[in-house]
């Protein structure tokens, strides 16, 4: 009887212990640092001109606008295109199209978006090297943004309203 009990006890151990390391639940690729990823040249990412801030968004102005600045309270207007590390585009709005227009601070974008416009002049154009913490995460956006992905947004900033 007592190595009945033992051998019950011990079993979870022992089964947890040949699985540790290995999650089969899902089959997600880790989250990569930014500053360990490897972005596509076609990208122009260059982290030495840019600057991180403390919630791990890298943001380099490549064009700095005259306008009017953009802040957390205002609609504004943009242009972007949104890039997966690899190079790969996976959404855009571009002129002539009609502008995407946006509210920071309203949770209708992601988090790195919120953080990344605020500041930028109109006629500017930001480059956004967003972690996927400020992204989309562990779970991504299927079927175009996989889990854990880092994200490369080029914005113009067109108006505030």
């Amino acid at each position: 009887m007592r190595l009945r009990r033992l051998s019950v006890a011990l079993l979870p151990l022992a089964f947890s212990a040949c699985l540790s390391g290995t999650d089969y639940s899902t089959n997600v690729t880790p989250a990569v640092p930014i500053e360990q990823t490897t972005f596509a040249a076609s990208l122009n990412v260059d982290l030495a001109q840019s600057t991180k801030t403390a919630s791990g968004l890298y943001i380099r102005d490549l064009t700095v606008g005259t306008g009017t600045v953009a802040t957390s309270v205002y609609p504004t207007s943009v242009y972007y295109a949104g890039y997966l590390a690899t190079g790969q585009r996976f959404d855009y709005r571009s002129s002539p199209s009609q502008p995407y227009a946006i509210t920071t601070a309203s949770g209708r974008v992601i988090a790195g978006w919120e953080e990344g416009i605020v500041g930028m002049k109109i006629g500017g154009t930001r480059q956004l090297i967003i972690p996927p913490s400020l992204a989309y995460g562990a779970a991504g956006y299927p079927p175009d943004i996989p889990a854990n992905a880092v994200l490369v947004f080029t914005v113009q900033l067109v108006s505030i309203p």
